[in-house]
């Protein structure tokens, strides 16, 4: 586990199901400290030194379905020293049947501000997450870090013409709110954070085609 910026902590884990090859088989969460929540975005097999950061309470955010990772095991670490919640997409929830589980919907506040956005159209599962604490902004899988080291959108299918058309005019507009936040970190859970000129780059990777990892 390392530092990316004051009080905002980034480690990666092998994926237990997932073996893509050459790109996505580690993947990353992150600790954000505030003066009283411990937040986790997406955690997976957490460093025992998580431990010296828990405050008055623990907050698992989570992006999208398929990252609830280590959450359940997480609160029962942790649920008899402080008070942990998760939150998250309806399709979090369904994945952890007697975990306190909060429903992190477009219009809500959560925990130390956080905010969550509906992206897609049709709507997807994943709500990215505005942590304004540390103004970072948090992707499950819509945006990736590539293997060049550059903000991308991900596709998970082979690049074609519908494809490549979908995303310019369907997908990448609803990303525009998110153009418009004071972005100094963008957070992925594939490939490393974002932390210098993050907005730029967040920015580029909105304007330009969809990356697909085995291209």
């Amino acid at each position: 586990m390392k530092a990316v910026a004051p009080n905002l902590h980034y480690w990666t884990a092998r994926h237990p199901d997932w073996h893509p090859g050459e790109f996505g088989a580690e993947v990353g969460s992150y600790a954000a400290l505030t003066d009283t929540d411990l937040l986790l975005i997406d955690p997976l097999a957490a460093p025992g030194d998580l431990d010296g950061f828990l405050r008055e309470r623990v907050s698992i955010v989570i992006t999208i379905g398929y990252h609830v990772r280590s959450a359940k095991e997480l609160w029962e670490r942790w649920r008899r020293d402080v008070p942990v919640t998760v939150y998250g997409p309806p399709n979090a929830g369904k994945r952890l049947p007697g975990v306190p589980f909060v429903e992190l919907g477009p219009e809500d506040e959560g925990p130390a501000g956080v905010r969550a956005f509906s992206i897609g159209r049709p709507v997807r599962g994943e709500r990215p997450l505005w942590l304004p604490t540390h103004n970072a902004l948090a992707f499950g899988d819509a945006i990736v870090t590539n293997t060049d080291g550059e903000l991308c959108m991900w596709i998970q299918d082979p690049l074609n013409d519908d494809r490549l058309a979908f995303y310019r005019d369907r997908f990448a507009p609803t990303l525009a709110p998110l153009l418009e936040l004071p972005v100094e970190r963008v957070l992925v859970t594939h490939g490393p954070p974002v932390v210098t000129d993050a907005a730029a780059a967040l920015r580029r990777a909105v304007q330009a085609p969809p990356w697909y990892h085995r291209g």
